[in-house]
């Protein structure tokens, strides 16, 4: 599967609130911007994927947005791995296209959590919400509660992560929140599910979001040069609930990350810059070390030392993330590693040479990886 795939086009509506809108309309407006980035007509999709809205899942969803875009698809579905579902859809239609039933893919996502209902996040968990199991802000925060534990991290551990997406989001016309976030703020906010501050978690976004995928053969025939091809995929599933594992802090990501640096070809030194799930900051802390990118115990330390700004240690979650630009979950993070691979993203890392992007979903349950090279 190496580099026999490619992201043509890339496509989003701006992200936050949209009142009176629904979730296939921004799907609509996403998908429409992709085909223009891509330079093709709709009439040549022939595979769509669609991950299921969280704040109302619908039967036959792939067959309704189908229906709104106009289409009749050889492969049309919707999927759900909360927040690890894009790459997952990506995965599929790559290995669609491999497999020869289908041309081109359109990959997509729409909701309105922020202005619909939202009652996905704070729903209670199961017969233990008598004890106050509620919201999916407090299995993370047991997952924040046992990193601290293992590690004693300075706090200021998980507020660089904060800190520094919430600069990038600033710089971002689409973000949700484009407000600077001072370490002093950080440190200063309010507790939501102590250890966990305001600033620990992710927002509550509407938008759109979209990609286009063909095969390698189908973007030179077709003068895509700027198609930015998939070097590596990976998955992983722990499934338990956060109550039931024997460790909070080893998770299927490892493996994610194994196959796709495996198929990928490459190491985590290649990495050039990263965009990483941050639904929390200990995801993020959490993830790079499953990834190999920092010590077990060490991200948050070594990005305080080093940053992780655009010229830093590791260029991170460059447009801002879930944490600023957008709390959908995934796709625009896929967005920006196309554009920082490309050269077109509004804050460039010069000379990337690889980029890693983590989908995750639930509460650490499932988790997805993708590796983008250079351009064609």
């Amino acid at each position: 599967m190496r580099g026999k795939v490619v992201i043509a086009g890339v496509g989003n509506t701006r992200y936050g609130k949209h009142p009176g809108r629904d979730r296939i309309d921004l799907i609509v407006e996403a998908a429409r911007n992709a085909i223009f980035d891509a330079g093709i007509s709709k009439d040549m999709l022939d595979g769509l994927f669609v991950k299921m809205a969280n704040s109302e899942p619908s039967i036959l969803y792939g067959q309704k947005v189908s229906e709104a875009l106009g289409l009749r698809p050889t492969i049309g579905c919707s999927l759900d791995q909360g927040g690890a579902a894009n790459i997952g859809l990506i995965t599929y239609a790559a290995m669609a296209i491999e497999a020869g039933m289908i041309d081109t893919a359109l990959v997509c996502y729409g909701d309105t959590a922020r202005t619909g209902s939202r009652a996905v996040y704070h729903r209670p968990r199961g017969d233990d919400a008598v004890v106050g199991w509620y919201s999916t802000a407090a299995g993370y925060a047991m997952i924040h509660q046992a990193y601290r534990n293992r590690y004693q991290p300075r706090d200021e551990e998980f507020g660089i992560v904060a800190v520094q997406t919430r600069e990038h989001g600033s710089e971002n016309p689409d973000a949700h929140l484009r407000m600077p976030l001072t370490m002093d703020a950080y440190l200063s906010g309010p507790f939501v599910v102590e250890p966990l501050r305001r600033d620990d978690c992710c927002l509550v976004s509407d938008g759109g979001a979209a990609v286009i995928l063909m095969s390698v053969e189908r973007a030179k025939q077709l003068g895509r040069h700027a198609a930015v091809p998939i070097l590596g995929l990976g998955q992983g599933q722990e499934s338990w609930d956060v109550h039931l594992r024997e460790d909070l802090l080893r998770t299927k990501a490892e493996d994610s990350a194994r196959a796709a640096f495996k198929m990928a070809g490459i190491a985590p030194s290649d990495i050039g810059v990263a965009q990483i799930y941050d639904c929390f900051t200990v995801t993020v802390l959490q993830t790079l070390e499953d990834y190999g990118l920092a010590p077990r115990g060490q991200a948050g330390s070594k990005a305080l030392a080093e940053g992780l700004g655009i010229d830093g240690w590791l260029p991170l979650n460059t447009s801002g993330g879930l944490l600023s630009e957008s709390g959908t979950p995934g796709m625009q993070l896929i967005i920006e590693g196309v554009r920082q691979m490309r050269g077109d993203a509004r804050l460039q890392v010069k000379n990337p040479g690889a980029c890693i992007i983590s989908n995750q979903g639930g509460s650490m349950h499932t988790h997805a990886t993708l590796v983008l090279g250079e351009p064609l």
